[in-house]
């Protein structure tokens, strides 16, 4: 089916498309009574973001999301938003947004197809089983077009797959290549496997870190599911805060998305948390996909020596293991996590410039960026703390 067949449709509320056609398109996986591929994308987390206010009006992220339908069937949809400005979003555009009002263009507001405040690889062409090509064409076609007649200055689509990011180009795109630092479990039995894969100096220093990390005083614990209770989530509140402060300002959260998580997210989450003396002293929230642990907030009141590593690196590896996931999605920066098994991986996303002239300029970077992070890539992963004969195989 061309995309002429298509019809495409702005709707501002998720809850206007609902969750039936929304999850048919983002995790038809679950229809079987599986976990989603990718948890972000699902219409729980995205309709706890908008019911919370952690989207909409005073936020800078206004939902517009994206549907494309063949004779009143919805075939594809995206999480799309009106930005008006690039925060939450870590692909970091502000040096174009300097350059084109530098000029006397105007960069905000913009279009992103992405999860906010989510730095996570999945799919942002959702499309049902048997449409991926039309409903793609369509949703690109759509939101470019939407871009252009509005005069708007552009449209980025961020931490999309690989296999959108090459296809995209030849719709008109321009890729863009990150890197993370990712964990890989190669069928390892317990977490004494993994660390019989790293040199000897490395799997030393991990063991010591583990042992003062554990060593603080008190106990850690990992829930899930309805293990989870409102008290944890009080707990886990007031770290979250001091991060969110320090990191961005104010917290990207509300509290009520985490109220609005414990009654339709909590078996999608493993909620690490340290307590000490009777009090809750520091955790970590990770998400559980099919085949990945995504490690998404940290924080804490007392500082104790590796516990961060231990709840957020160690931990999320324990875990992954006990439930044979393949990756650990640890978010995004962050060298130091290349000592503790966590080696560099490309991430990608996708822009579309309206002004010619400022989408050469563009392009431009993007190629020589795209070497520059293939070199990056190479260098850490020789820096990496396996053992030689690992890194060939894992390359």
């Amino acid at each position: 089916m061309s995309a002429q067949h298509v019809e495409i449709t702005i709707v501002p509320r998720i809850s206007d498309i609902g969750q039936t056609d929304w999850d048919a398109c983002a995790c038809p996986e679950t229809a079987s009574g599986g976990r989603p591929h990718d948890p972000f994308t699902t219409y729980r987390f995205l309709s706890a973001l908008e019911d919370s206010g952690s989207v909409g009006t005073g936020t800078g992220w206004q939902p517009q999301y994206l549907t494309a339908a063949i004779e009143g069937q919805v075939i594809a949809v995206a999480p799309m938003y009106a930005k008006s400005h690039s925060q939450g979003e870590y692909i970091f555009d502000h040096s174009w947004a300097h350059a084109l009002e530098r000029a006397g263009g105007r960069y905000y507001p913009k279009l992103q197809i992405a999860v906010p405040h989510t730095p996570a690889t999945g799919r942002r062409f959702l499309t049902r089983p048997g449409f991926e090509d039309a409903g793609m064409a369509a949703l690109i076609q759509g939101a470019v077009q939407l871009t252009d007649n509005n005069g708007l200055s552009s449209l980025h689509i961020t931490f999309c797959t690989e296999a959108e990011a090459m296809a995209a180009q030849d719709l008109g795109l321009m890729a863009r290549k990150s890197q993370q630092f990712h964990w890989q479990n190669h069928g390892y039995a317990d977490f004494d496997g993994f660390l019989a894969t790293l040199s000897s100096r490395k799997r030393k220093n991990i063991r010591k870190e583990r042992l003062q990390a554990q060593a603080f005083g008190g106990t850690i614990e990992t829930f899930t599911g309805d293990q989870i209770e409102p008290e944890h989530w009080d707990a886990f509140w007031e770290f979250y805060q001091d991060t969110g402060a320090r990191k961005w300002g104010t917290p990207y959260l509300t509290r009520q998305f985490f109220d609005i998580a414990q009654e339709t997210l909590r078996d999608d989450m493993a909620l690490v948390l340290a307590q000490r003396d009777g009090r809750w002293v520091a955790g970590a929230l990770n998400f559980i996909g099919a085949d990945a642990l995504y490690g998404r907030y940290w924080g804490c009141t007392e500082h104790h020596p590796f516990l961060h590593f231990e709840l957020c690196y160690y931990r999320a590896i324990d875990i992954a293991i006990n439930l044979g996931l393949a990756t650990v999605e640890a978010g995004a920066q962050g060298e130091h996590k290349l000592a503790r098994g966590y080696l560099p991986t490309a991430t990608w996303s996708l822009h579309w410039m309206r002004d010619e002239g400022f989408a050469h300029a563009v392009e431009d970077f993007l190629r020589q960026e795209r070497a520059a992070v293939d070199h990056e890539i190479e260098i850490l992963t020789d820096y990496g703390p396996f053992k030689r004969s690992n890194i060939e195989e894992q390359q």
